[in-house]
């Protein structure tokens, strides 16, 4: 059964960082991609904001970043284990949310963005930036 826990949200300042951490369990990542979701209301739909998905190889790891991150946010593998971190620097107001991680097998660069094609998810954790 796959499992995963997102830790590491809190409240930040503008301009300041956050890391947040998926630990994935009951399978493995060289197998599954994991994206990055945030919901910034209840009432909105989730908005895609990153995906980590193995190369496969000694090759560096394929990343994806919403254009409103890129520059900005982070993601990458613990080489210690099944965990994806989305380090978060230079937040804005406009990051604040409920930021969900989540699996799949199947994604890719055309698809990567698409909440409903991810299997597994976890149970969020809420990020709070003040102005």
């Amino acid at each position: 059964q796959v499992q995963l826990v997102e830790s590491g949200g809190g409240l930040a300042q503008s301009g300041g960082s956050l890391t947040l951490s998926c630990k994935v369990s009951g399978a493995s990542l060289d197998d599954y991609a994991v994206g990055w979701f945030r919901r910034r209301a209840p009432e909105k739909p989730h908005e895609a904001v990153s995906c980590w998905q193995s190369s496969g190889s000694l090759m560096r790891d394929i990343t994806y970043y919403a254009d409103s991150v890129k520059g900005r946010f982070t993601v990458s593998r613990d080489n210690a284990g099944n965990t994806v971190h989305l380090q978060m620097n230079n937040l804005r107001p406009e990051d604040t949310g409920i930021y969900y991680c989540a699996t799949d097998r199947h994604v890719g660069r055309s698809s990567w963005f698409l909440s409903s094609l991810y299997d597994h998810w976890g149970q969020g954790t809420q990020v709070t930036v003040s102005s």
